[in-house]
């Protein structure tokens, strides 16, 4: 079946490939896998050759119809439409009721990367992630403080999570092959995250706000960032045992953590 690359669509044939991919997202018996965006089904597949349970979410009816039609004697379910609009945790609450883990894997349009990130490590969250993603995009989840590639997705992201390059793919494994290189990487939620689970969205905000300002010092970020009074940002990045000669990209994401901590949640 053709690819609509509309909707973002670049498939993988490659079963040696795929079942890698299966693999590195660590799903298997006891599993039930939210899969985003199975297309013709390939990982799906191979995913449910390790023993997992796969519910997949699918926007294009093409693929959903052949996807429960191949499928049909496996533990294997089908939901048509918008990842993004869907609740997660409820549509798998069925398995996970039954004490199965859950998992989200996907090989993800690009275009929608960050809310599908965001989405997927938003409480309560799966036991891992593993997104197939551009490989620019891989890079600057695992950048370190100070570099090009560091940013507010960088922080965001590493505040709940553990992310690790599984591996890097090349644009011609793909059909059709997209204009970038790809890289899938494996999201683990901390054991103790950065913040509390209510606080994540404020932490991405907070972060956000302050990346608009990343070559400012933080005395002056966090002003006109947040529209607190010079004497409040000092306190502030005081309580935080933040420099306030620091820019935010020099920043670790425990600091952005100490920073929510002292300016409230209600300010992130």
């Amino acid at each position: 079946m053709r690819a609509n690359t509309r909707l973002g669509q670049h498939f993988l044939d490659d079963p040696a490939l795929l079942e890698r991919i299966a693999a590195a997202s660590e799903a298997g018996p006891g599993d039930v896998v939210l899969e985003i965006g199975p297309g013709p089904g390939g990982l799906t597949r191979a995913l449910l050759a390790r023993g997992a349970t796969v519910v997949a979410i699918e926007k294009d009816r093409r693929m959903g119809a052949e996807l429960v039609r191949r499928h049909a004697d496996a533990p294997f379910a089908l939901i048509e439409g918008d990842a993004l609009e869907l609740d997660w945790a409820a549509i798998v609450r069925p398995w996970t009721e039954l004490g199965l883990r859950w998992r989200v894997v996907g090989n993800i349009p690009y275009y929608i990367t960050s809310p599908l990130l965001e989405q997927a490590l938003t409480p309560p969250m799966p036991s891992s992630v593993t997104y197939l993603v551009q490989e620019e995009v891989a890079n600057r989840l695992v950048a370190a403080p100070g570099t090009s590639a560091y940013g507010a997705l960088t922080v965001g992201i590493s505040g709940v999570a553990d992310v690790t390059i599984a591996m890097r793919i090349g644009r011609g494994a793909f059909r059709p092959p997209p204009k970038v290189d790809s890289a899938l990487v494996h999201l683990v939620p901390r054991e103790v995250p950065l913040v509390p689970p209510s606080d994540v969205a404020a932490l991405r905000r907070l972060v956000v706000s302050l990346f608009s300002y990343r070559r400012k010092r933080m005395q002056r970020a966090l002003r006109e960032a947040r529209g607190v009074s010079a004497e409040g940002a000092g306190e502030a990045l005081l309580a935080a045992g933040i420099d306030p000669d620091l820019r935010p990209e020099a920043l670790a994401p425990e600091d952005f953590a100490r920073l929510l901590a002292a300016v409230g949640p209600e300010a992130g």
